[in-house]
């Protein structure tokens, strides 16, 4: 008998304390692209509340496009990175503001040294909610006077995303004298 009530006490203490556990965090997708994918990849990693990231390809025509096919610009794809976060340590607006201070949204189809349409800046929305906030941010952005020349970031309604190639994948950790042109520009932020 007193065993079942050290049993049922167990159990009651169990219930209970599922009750007021916190409730599990659903994490959010963002796609992005901002030019280089391995300097974006680089600094948004750095950003409390992402929980992982990979680099890869999307916008485009082509199924299963390599690198050497979207460096032609033949097949209209970006180079982007695909975001897991955690939005309740990050915001997808916080996010999308932090994305306008790590590339220059006012070039078309370049980032520094880096020229062509698969370097464009463009946000890949995957629901009518990302849409509304990329709208809003991007709004924000044009009015807010910290951009000289005007924003060109597209958005777009997300298309399949194919991860790149292994050795792109988290690039600047493994070649820290790696190519970058991503920066955090302070002046930038808005």
């Amino acid at each position: 008998m007193l065993k079942n009530l050290f049993l049922s006490s167990s159990l009651l203490l169990a219930s209970i304390t599922n009750v007021f556990a916190a409730p599990p965090t659903k994490h959010q997708t963002a796609i992005l692209s901002g030019g280089c994918f391995w300097g974006v990849q680089e600094l948004i990693d750095r950003l409390e509340g992402v929980v992982s990231s990979r680099v890869g390809y999307t916008g485009g025509d082509v199924e299963n496009p390599t690198y050497e096919m979207i460096s032609s610009g033949l097949t209209n794809h970006a180079e982007a990175i695909e975001i897991t976060f955690d939005p309740q340590k990050i915001s997808y607006e916080e996010l999308l503001k932090f994305f306008f201070t790590i590339h220059d949204p006012t070039t078309l189809n370049r980032q520094e040294n880096d020229v062509g349409t698969q370097y464009r800046s463009e946000i890949f929305y995957l629901d009518e909610v990302q849409k509304e906030t990329a709208l809003r941010v991007i709004e924000k952005a044009k009015k807010s006077g910290v951009f000289k020349k005007p924003v060109v970031t597209k958005i777009s309604k997300a298309k399949k995303f194919f991860a790149a190639e292994e050795y792109h994948q988290k690039y600047l950790k493994k070649n820290p004298y790696g190519y970058t042109c991503h920066h955090v520009r302070e002046e930038w932020k808005f």
